[in-house]
């Protein structure tokens, strides 16, 4: 039995809808409502963390004690570069686990612009919501003064 034609428009109609789910979910120029935008975010400054594959991610001096800094990795990943104590580095995706939007540092927290969801710098774990989940840990290592991809 050959398909009919409706179940040929049914079929390429869901195709297109998934298509547009994935688009969404995933688009990394897309803009938030308060201007954040999903993975791609603003830029980091400097450029810092921009490299070949397991380079530097930045300057073990340019992340502040008790504070982070949000860097690129070599394969475009937003990575947030953490020092909560002297000479202890951690990284998580600057992803939120909540809708997608760029988590950013802000002092000793880090912080959703998108919907005000705040996670701990040390950890990860969300300590305010609307995200419930942790960031997802980056492997990172401290090397000559740098932080590297591990």
């Amino acid at each position: 039995m050959s398909p009919t034609r409706r179940h040929v428009l049914a079929g390429a109609a869901g195709a297109a809808a998934g298509a547009c789910l994935l688009a969404a979910c995933g688009a990394s120029g897309a803009e938030s409502p308060s201007g954040a935008s999903p993975e791609g975010g603003e830029d980091a400054g400097d450029g810092a963390g921009e490299g070949g594959g397991g380079g530097a991610l930045t300057a073990l001096a340019d992340v502040p004690v008790g504070g982070a800094v949000l860097v690129t990795s070599a394969s475009g990943l937003r990575v947030l570069v953490a020092q909560p104590a002297e000479g202890e580095v951690v990284a998580y995706s600057a992803v939120c686990t909540h809708q997608g939007c760029t988590v950013a540092p802000d002092g000793a927290e880090l912080v959703c612009p998108c919907h005000g969801s705040v996670f701990d710098l040390a950890t990860g774990d969300a300590l305010q919501g609307p995200a419930t989940g942790a960031l997802a840990p980056f492997g990172v290592r401290v090397e000559g003064g740098d932080v590297l991809e591990a």
